[in-house]
């Protein structure tokens, strides 16, 4: 059986809401269980992706600390959208890992290619 492509795409701010831990969690289980997994970031979901975050507790655990491992399982294909990135007044050195930032429509592009998407 080969393995399934998973998009999951980051729409939401870090904190305030569980979606992005919940959405690295999804990522790095999936990966662990051998399926194809592609991440995109849109909207405010690119603040997830924000170097030095210190949230305060009542915010939530800082989980950008675990992006990193993301090349431990695999997880190469790393997306931004460059408008959303634009629009926050954030480039790509203000970002915590390597990402590929592309056109939002080049990133629906990639996304139609694949199997299964799960939006946070």
């Amino acid at each position: 059986m080969s393995a399934k492509s998973v998009g999951i795409i980051n729409t939401t701010a870090p904190y305030g809401l569980s979606n992005g831990q919940e959405s690295l969690d999804l990522a790095l289980a999936t990966a662990n269980f051998g399926q194809e997994v592609s991440l995109f970031f849109i909207d405010d979901g690119v603040f997830q992706l924000v170097k030095y975050q210190q949230p305060i507790p009542e915010q939530g655990k800082n989980y950008s600390k675990t992006f990193p491992a993301l090349t431990f399982y695999d997880i190469d294909d790393i997306y931004v959208c460059e408008q959303s990135l634009n629009a926050r007044r954030l480039v790509l050195t203000d970002l915590c890992i390597e990402v590929i930032a592309l056109p939002y429509e080049e990133l629906s592009a990639h996304m139609m290619q694949l199997d299964h998407l799960m939006r946070f």
